[in-house]
C-alpha cells in the first residue's frame, strides 16, 4: 500500500491534548488507505467529543470523511457561543437545557455548579460506563479530569476540565459552555442536586433552632432531601464568592 501524508492543524484549546512542541503547529500524519478522519484526530490525541468543526482543504466535512493524500486538515473546538450554522457541525447542537454529569474527581466542582443553579449529577461511586450511560439517557454534558473517558464512541457532549482548582474549574466550565447568562444561584441543593422551593414557616418549624425561628421568616426546602435553607448572613458571602468564581 502506497504511504500517504496529510497535514493537521489543531486550534485553540484542542492544543491542550497535544505535546507542547506541536502546539499551534502543522502536524504531518502518515497513513495508508483512506481512514475516516475521526481516527487520525483521535490517534493524534484529541477526543472527538471536543471537536465541532473540521475543514479539509478549506471545506467543512463530517467525521466519516475519508482522508486522502496531501489533505490539509484544520480541526476546531466546540463553538458553544459562536454561530457556525452554515458549516457542518460534527456533533449535535449545544444542548437546549444545560445539565451535567461529573466524574469521581470533580465532587467540589459539582457542588459549585449546583450553587450557581445547574442540574449536576455526581456520585463518587459511578463507573465510567455509568457516567456515559447517564449522559446519553439524560442528555448531559460530561465533565471529567480523565481525558480517556471522552474517547468513548458514545460520548457526544463532553469537556476535559484542565485545572485541579475547583474555583478555576467553575470558571472554565462557565466560559467554555457560555453559561454566564444562565446562572441561577441558590436554586439547587448543594448536597443532593434537588430543587429548592419556598415553604411556609409552619412546615419547617420543628426542624429550626430557636434563634433561627426568631430572626428569619422566609424559608426554603430541598424538594428531594428536605434540607431547610434561609437567607442568613452567609448568602451575601456566597453571592460574592459566586461572582468571583464566574468572572470570565
Amino acid at each position: 500500500m502506497k504511504p500517504c501524508l496529510a497535514n493537521f492543524r489543531f486550534y485553540e484549546e484542542l492544543n491542550d491534548f497535544l505535546e507542547p512542541q506541536v502546539h499551534g503547529r502543522t502536524i504531518p500524519y502518515r497513513f495508508g488507505g483512506e481512514p475516516a478522519i475521526k481516527d487520525p484526530i483521535e490517534t493524534l490525541g484529541v477526543p472527538h467529543s471536543e471537536v465541532d468543526l473540521v475543514l479539509v482543504n478549506g471545506e467543512s466535512v463530517g467525521f466519516d470523511y475519508r482522508l486522502k493524500n496531501k489533505d490539509r486538515v484544520a480541526v476546531y473546538p466546540v463553538f458553544e457561543s459562536l454561530d457556525i450554522s452554515p458549516l457542518q457541525h460534527l456533533r449535535a447542537r449545544p444542548l437546549r437545557e444545560t445539565r451535567f454529569v461529573v466524574d469521581v474527581n470533580l465532587g467540589k466542582l459539582a457542588r459549585r455548579l449546583r450553587m450557581v443553579g445547574f442540574d449536576t449529577v455526581y456520585d463518587n461511586g459511578l463507573a465510567d460506563s455509568e457516567i456515559v450511560e447517564i449522559s446519553m439517557r439524560d442528555r448531559r454534558i460530561i465533565l471529567t479530569r480523565d481525558r480517556r473517558l471522552l474517547f468513548r464512541k458514545a460520548v457526544t457532549h463532553g469537556f476535559w476540565v484542565r485545572s485541579d482548582d475547583p474555583d478555576t474549574q467553575l470558571r472554565e466550565v462557565v466560559r467554555r459552555c457560555d453559561l454566564a447568562r444562565q446562572l441561577q444561584p441558590l436554586r439547587r441543593c448543594l448536597d443532593c442536586n434537588g430543587e429548592i422551593e419556598s415553604v411556609e414557616l409552619a412546615q419547617v418549624w420543628s426542624s429550626l433552632e430557636p434563634l433561627t425561628r426568631r430572626y428569619y421568616d422566609e424559608f426554603y426546602r430541598c424538594s428531594n432531601c428536605y434540607k431547610v435553607y434561609w437567607e442568613g448572613s452567609h448568602v451575601a458571602h456566597m453571592n460574592d464568592t459566586i461572582r468571583q468564581m464566574t468572572e470570565v
